[in-house]
């Protein structure tokens, strides 16, 4: 048969087959049309039969244009080709259009609709049911009118799809190897699995409408929907389940139910995991298949091997369609798809039994039965999770919304989750204006965290450790209202042990505490300079024994009373025999020996201990160090809400990364160099340390934290965090050796912790402390400073050969030619000319927070020195130090440095142990006598100091 002959017979065939679609409309649909029933099933069971009148049309109407198309092909034309096979180049259309309205002749099927519609009483139906019936009596002569009205509207449109494979097969046959075969003999294998899909959905269809007709009206009446179809019936294929909870076993193509007694039990198979591989070893006569569902975990048994492949085949069939939402084509036996539906899935579930989900809605990933992955969990009285699951539970990131009971409002917290409890770091905003940022345990605040309440009645802010949901250990407690802060221990959420106490007006004190009260005696240190030691009230009131030294070396010694109405009374001993400063009682230090500084943040510290015993494991990174940050706005953006994704940066800083990296620095240049990238990302695990250790820092320093007598408790922090951060940077090189193999015994170097953390991490986290720390130098210096700065504008009243001359510089150093004179000026009138490269050199040492580029500035001003007399001189000339001492208080004064004081000992302090007693140094104790010499000049005046020029 030729392409030509093809389309000749498809003409013929068109136009018979519209020829009888014409008369099953005109004689069986619009009759069946006009018998609306008045029953609410009967009017359910219409609804669907209109649908089903559609589809007839829209099939009849597909026919009508093919063979216009085809008629006017062969009227336009004296040959046809493929091209004019309609069936052939628009295949997939006739394909759709069949099953749209087969697999909607079905559904009526099953819901018998055509057994109701033949029952009914209109007077439409009772006209034409005698037409009908002669017509019918052509299809199933001597059969009920139900099945003749159900197989006229199938049988026809059933065989026309044979008639076209017979047609396309001889066509196929006739054709040489080309692509026209090609396309035509796919276009047969897609027909063919037409007519395959046909007959299994008939049969299916036909299959649960018997399954309906054998239940009773109960199950039927919540079971029944028209696309629901059964796929297998334990009674047909036997199967039981364990402990006999059922009956009647169901599968369908949505659920699977148990049927015992008058209840049912009933499975939406998008929520089903079928597992082969249980049963056989405790029960070894029976062959099992363990079913899993989200609260329900039962087997299914088999008496053989056979059965038992069958059912899971059919099983994980169905689970696999129904994840998809939509059948095969054909419907069974169709290759490629893989017959294990995926092990992970997106529903949404409602949980039902007792439990702590119970009546909570979860919509979100599985994994066998359970929450596993992202979701969202919401309960009925206003409960939700939106986060990371693990096997059921909260596990990973979430945020967590809980309704406050009396109020509208809820307490919102955003944190990890370990095994359904919160654990890790977190953000919790409560519904009362207060947020807590810091370490979860077991549902509770334990570790480190940061408590503030921003309501304007009381607005505090506690720093410090938790433990059982509890302030508990070293904390530090900032009242906004009476604008003082508490600095020391706790117990139980009261300020218990030893205690500092710093109030906005400058006065500090340090007591014993026991449940919030004042006990035994203390130390207040006044803002006059005066120290009291002794007992006293919470309103810094002077009661019982004491000893008060005042700023001027008195001392009142004896017993203290406050009466109303008459004011502070002592009976004691005032000793004026001092009348000296004494600076170990003006300068006194608090909490050295009460507060160690290895145990006043050990909560950071064991979070990051934790995090590097636990082997850096990337998912635990982000719930031990997490404390970047510091709003939950930032939480949320940095999480994007649910699914964890980390900011973007330059540089990537996963956990593998980090340890791969490490292992390539050896040398100490670029050991700094990595830290200093490190210490200044907000991702690298590093970086979180000194953010946490800085945010402490500045709780306790900054603001109301800044009094002189905490300088040397904050200076030996810094030094401690700079050794701790070396330790676990060790600790990371540590483990980043041991898992490639390269750990030797000497890799890891302890020793030198202190001295590398000086030289090393200590100039690079300084820049985070220096303003807070600077500020306690500049307090502590005060006195000192004011002196100097008072002796600094005494000398600048000086020209420069006048200066020089009364600092005893020695006039064959003076570099006169640096004087440049103008019209009508004096050379001894002239200032700050004179070693202006030095002084210039010197002013550089505000601009910069590192002890040791503090000290090359100092290097260089003293090199800047010999320059310039090398210059005046001719020659290359060392300064001794009776030369160097004049020519530097020169520069000294010159240079007009504020809080110099400051600066000379934090350099002194914070400066690398390795440069003491080298060039450094001596250039420092330099600097150091010029400050202290400068300040004596003020101090003696007239012996010393001419304070005019004329003098």
């Amino acid at each position: 048969m030729c392409a030509e002959e093809a389309a000749a017979s498809l003409l013929q065939l068109e136009e018979t087959f519209s020829a009888s679609l014409a008369r099953i409309d005109a004689l069986v649909l619009k009759p069946l049309l006009q018998a609306e029933p008045n029953d609410q099933k009967g009017k359910e069971n219409f609804k669907l039969f209109l649908l089903l009148n559609d589809r007839f049309q829209a099939l009849w109407n597909l026919t009508e244009e093919n063979y216009r198309i085809l008629k006017q092909k062969r009227s336009d034309s004296e040959r046809s080709c493929i091209q004019d096979i309609y069936t052939i180049w628009k295949g997939d259309l006739f394909l759709s259009i069949y099953i749209q309205y087969f697999v909607t002749f079905a559904n009526y099927v099953v819901v018998q609709g055509f057994e109701h519609v033949t029952k009914s009483k209109s007077e439409a139906w009772k006209l034409h049911k005698t037409v009908l019936k002669q017509f019918l009596t052509d299809f199933t002569p001597e059969t009920s009118m139900a099945l003749a009205l159900y197989t006229v509207l199938h049988k026809p449109l059933q065989d026309h799809i044979q008639r076209y494979l017979l047609l396309l097969t001889k066509l196929k046959e006739t054709l040489k190897e080309s692509p026209e075969k090609d396309v035509v003999t796919g276009v047969i294998q897609e027909y063919v699995k037409l007519e395959s899909f046909i007959s299994q959905v008939l049969d299916e269809a036909c299959f649960t409408k018997a399954l309906w007709k054998s239940l009773g009206c109960k199950f039927t009446d919540m079971l029944c929907v028209p696309e629901r179809r059964l796929l297998e019936d334990n009674k047909n294929l036997p199967i039981s389940t364990s402990t006999n909870r059922s009956d009647r076993i169901l599968l369908f193509d949505d659920v699977l139910v148990l049927i015992q007694g008058n209840s049912f039990q009933s499975f939406d198979l998008k929520l089903v995991w079928v597992d082969e591989n249980c049963g056989e070893k405790s029960a070894p006569g029976l062959h099992g298949l363990r079913i899993t569902t989200p609260e329900e975990t039962f087997l299914l048994s088999a008496k053989d091997p056979q059965m038992k492949a069958v059912w899971q085949w059919k099983l994980n069939q169905a689970v696999r369609q129904a994840l998809n939402g939509k059948r095969d084509f054909p419907l069974w036996g169709r290759t490629g798809e893989g017959s294990e539906p995926p092990p992970c899935r997106f529903f949404s579930y409602v949980f039902r039994l007792e439990g702590r989900f119970r009546s909570a809605a979860y919509e979100g990933e599985w994994h066998w039965g359970k929450p596993h992955g992202k979701g969202t969990l919401k309960w009925r009285d206003g409960r939700n999770h939106v986060g990371d699951f693990k096997e059921g539970l909260e596990h990973g990131f979430g945020i967590c919304l809980v309704p406050r009971q009396a109020e509208d409002r809820y307490d919102c917290y955003k944190c990890h989750w370990y095994e359904g409890k919160m654990r890790g770091y977190g953000i919790c905003e409560y519904g009362n204006d207060m947020v807590y940022k810091g370490y979860f345990k077991d549902n509770v605040r334990q570790g480190f965290g940061i408590l503030e309440n921003f309501s304007a009645e009381h607005p505090f802010r506690y720093t410090g450790q938790w433990e059982n949901d509890k302030k508990n250990g070293y904390g530090v407690w900032e009242d906004k209202d009476r604008g003082e802060r508490y600095i020391g221990t706790w117990l139980d959420d009261h300020r218990h042990g030893q205690g500092i106490v710093v109030t906005q007006s400058g006065v500090c004190y340090q007591r014993t505490f026991h449940a919030d009260k004042m006990v035994g005696s203390g130390i207040l240190l006044l803002e006059d300079d005066s120290v009291y030691e002794g007992n006293f009230t919470e309103d810094l009131t002077f009661v019982g024994k004491g000893k008060l030294s005042f700023a001027n070396g008195f001392v009142l010694e004896g017993t203290f009373t406050n009466k109303s109405g008459q004011g502070l009374q002592t009976h004691g001993v005032l000793n004026t025999s001092s009348e000296q400063l004494d600076e170990r009682v003006t300068k006194t230090q608090l909490g050295l020996r009460e507060f160690p500084v290895e145990k006043r943040w050990k909560g950071i510290y064991d979070q990051f201990l934790e995090f590097l015993q636990s082997g850096c494991k990337e998912e635990m990174e982000e719930s031990f160090t997490g404390f970047h940050i510091q709003t939950s706005k930032e939480l949320r953006k940095s999480q994007e809400y649910l699914f964890c994704q980390r900011g973007t940066e330059d540089i990537s800083w996963k956990t593998e990364d980090i340890l791969e990296e490490l292992v390539q620095h050896q040398e100490l240049e670029s050991i700094q160099s990595y830290l200093e990238k490190a210490l200044k990302s907000s991702l690298h695990p590093l970086g979180k340390l000194l953010k946490a250790l800085t945010v402490a820092f500045q709780a306790t320093y900054s603001g109301i934290g800044a009094n002189r007598h905490l300088l040397t408790m904050a200076q030996e922090e810094v030094k401690y965090y700079a050794k701790k951060i070396w330790e676990f940077y060790r600790g990371l090189l540590h483990l980043a050796l041991e898992q490639k193999g390269q750990l030797s015994p000497g890799a890891v170097d302890g020793d030198m912790s202190d001295q590398k953390a000086s030289s090393v991490v200590l100039p690079l986290i300084l820049p985070c402390f220096y303003p807070e720390l600077f500020m306690l130098y500049m307090l502590y210096h005060e006195r000192e400073d004011d002196l100097y700065c008072q002796g600094i504008v005494d000398l600048s009243l000086f020209p420069d050969i006048k200066l020089l001359e009364f600092l005893d510089v020695q006039k064959h150093l003076w570099p006169l030619k640096d004087l440049t004179l103008t019209t009508n000026q004096r050379r001894s009138l002239i200032k700050d000319k004179c070693f202006l490269s030095a002084t210039e050199c010197l002013q550089k040492l505000i601009t910069t927070v590192d002890p040791r580029e503090k000290l090359l500035i100092l290097q260089k001003t003293y090199e800047e020195l010999e320059g310039t007399v090398g210059r005046v001189l001719g020659k290359d000339y060392k300064l001794p130090m009776d030369d160097l001492l004049p020519l530097l208080m020169y520069v000294v004064s010159r240079a007009k440095i504020q809080h110099l004081g400051a600066e000379i000992h934090l350099i002194r302090d914070l400066m690398d142990p390795t440069n003491q007693g080298g060039m450094f140094d001596f250039l420092l104790t330099a600097l150091e006598s010029c400050y202290e010499h400068i300040q004596r000049m003020r101090l003696h005046p007239r012996e010393s100091c001419p304070l005019t020029p004329s003098s």
